[in-house]
């Protein structure tokens, strides 16, 4: 059930592209401010009615506050550096660098902050889905390499498992899941309100400004982000931060379907390893032969 929640929310992130395609032209950064924006106020009234109904009951946990500024300087930290990425080395390369990086760098962080072990099984699925996002990207496209784009990207990757780690500690500490994700958005929100004023507000200055905004905030945001911490809740870092690579294979779905794109060869070879890769790591792994040999009962004593 967790593995399917955050697959669930990935296919929610995968909607933003073809969102942001189908509505009015306007700055990647000033839509993703005003999408943080939209997002941390209906995550805050989510917190709010969570923690309303637990105040009822025992006081709330005390919140780490190194881990909400690393979720916050996170998701602020992706939305400016992945846009800035994509600007300068292209969306192909800009989005395998970051997306590729994420799972590797949130397993490795979550080992180093938080013990969380790392097995064979997790490495295999995540090179396996990586490797499919690669070909997804690059198919049919004009890669070209900026080491300012790249080193960018990377940074991306880092803020989201920064992001991620963070979180999952929040969560760890007793937290609803309403919650940590209201204080990291908001806090993130705050930090990207000068993006937002300097733009004008220009997401919110026509009707379908508006109404892109809001469904940016309402559904890849405040909902697709609650489910992943649902599943962040249970799940490791890194094998949240893998789950999610369903996104760029999402957005390869709707781009055929809606936008009318027509994946080559090389697409949907990338897509079958990614599903093959997730579907590995989502299935439940199989007991160990310890683990067997201890479940067995004892034969009693001749």
């Amino acid at each position: 059930m967790p593995r399917a929640l955050v697959l669930l929310a990935a296919i929610l992130f995968g909607t933003t592209g073809t969102a942001q395609a189908l509505g009015p032209e306007g700055s990647p950064l000033s839509v993703g401010a005003g999408r943080i924006a939209v997002g941390a106020a209906l995550l805050a009234l989510a917190a709010w009615a969570v923690e309303r109904r637990a105040r009822r009951g025992e006081g709330s946990p005390a919140w780490p506050l190194p881990a909400l500024a690393g979720t916050a300087v996170g998701v602020a930290g992706y939305q400016l550096s992945f846009f800035a990425a994509v600007e300068d080395t292209g969306v192909a390369v800009g989005t395998v660098v970051a997306l590729g990086s994420a799972p590797a760098m949130a397993g490795l962080l979550g080992r180093v902050v938080g013990g969380t072990p790392l097995t064979g099984r997790w490495a295999a699925c995540t090179a396996l889905a990586t490797a499919g996002v690669v070909l997804l990207v690059l198919a049919g496209s004009d890669a070209r390499v900026s080491l300012a784009g790249v080193g960018l990207a990377l940074v991306a990757g880092a803020s989201y498992a920064v992001y991620t780690v963070g979180s999952k500690r929040m969560l760890d500490a007793g937290h609803p899941p309403e919650a940590v994700m209201a204080r990291g958005f908001g806090a993130a929100a705050l930090l990207l309100a000068p993006l937002l004023v300097a733009s004008g507000g220009a997401p919110f200055t026509t009707v379908d400004g508006i109404l892109l905004a809001l469904y940016l905030g309402a559904i890849p945001t405040a909902l697709a982000y609650v489910l992943f911490a649902r599943g962040l809740r249970v799940l490791g870092a890194g094998e949240t931060a893998t789950l999610t690579l369903a996104e760029p294979l999402t957005a390869s779905v709707l781009g055929a379907l809606v936008l009318s794109e027509r994946p080559g060869a090389l697409a949907v070879a990338g897509a079958a390893l990614v599903l093959g890769g997730l579907a590995a790591l989502a299935l439940p792994a199989r007991p160990t032969r310890a683990a067997r040999t201890a479940s067995r009962p004892a034969k009693a004593a001749a």
